[in-house]
């Protein structure tokens, strides 16, 4: 069972989200928040598997709250999916460099809502790749600052073949396209990616993807 936090100040928000979730045999909300802080305290409280967290919110932004979250090492299991009302939203690149583990349009499609919390918590896939990678491109070409996390090692500790596949991975591609590009197993891309990750301090593929940029491995506007 996928246990889902909704934070979100506007309370038609939430309620879309918790029936359209708790419909699914397999999701469950285990909670709501109206702003950050009361956000910090149910996810200590019940430790969910995604919390789907809004960026603009009253008391404690999302923002600050996302980076609470993914700086605490109690909750290293908990993934952050980033709500925003725009698809190029300048916090959402900061949220996706302080750890979040994607983003959503508040207006996207069911059935792409329930994909991104079932894929988040595989950690196998960044969500909507396309417009994250533009959304990454953007405003990793106008940041001038280290990665937030400040964990994030340099790509040098890599293999020649795990550098190949962290640039893939910064441009948007899955396992299975990485796997075709390189002429391999799909298993043997998802073992490349995990040893990166691993290598790097990086809790998801969201980060492998702004590291390949701020590290230089990615241009902003290249599409391999």
């Amino acid at each position: 069972m996928i246990r889902v936090l909704l934070a979100d100040d506007q309370l038609l928000v939430r309620a879309g989200f918790r029936a359209l979730l708790d419909a699914q045999p397999d999701i469950e909300v285990t909670g709501e928040a109206a702003d950050g802080e009361q956000a910090l305290a149910a996810v200590r409280a019940t430790r969910p598997d995604v919390v789907l967290m809004d960026i603009r919110m009253p008391v404690l932004d999302g923002l600050t709250a996302t980076r609470r979250i993914t700086e605490d090492p109690a909750l290293s299991q908990v993934k952050v999916v980033m709500l925003t009302t725009f698809e190029l939203d300048e916090y959402v690149f900061e949220a996706l460099r302080a750890g979040a583990s994607g983003f959503l349009v508040k207006h996207t499609e069911p059935a792409e809502l329930l994909r991104a919390v079932r894929v988040v918590v595989d950690g196998d896939a960044l969500l909507s790749p396309g417009v994250t990678r533009r959304l990454i491109a953007e405003f990793a070409a106008r940041s001038k600052e280290p990665a937030a996390s400040g964990a994030l090692t340099s790509p040098d500790v890599l293999t020649d073949r795990e550098r190949e596949v962290l640039t893939l991975v910064g441009i948007g591609l899955s396992n299975e396209e990485i796997a075709r590009r390189l002429v391999v197993s799909p298993l043997t891309a998802k073992t490349h990616v995990s040893r990166a990750m691993v290598k790097l301090g990086a809790r998801d593929r969201a980060q492998l993807v702004v590291l390949a940029y701020e590290s230089g491995l990615v241009r902003p506007g290249w599409l391999g």
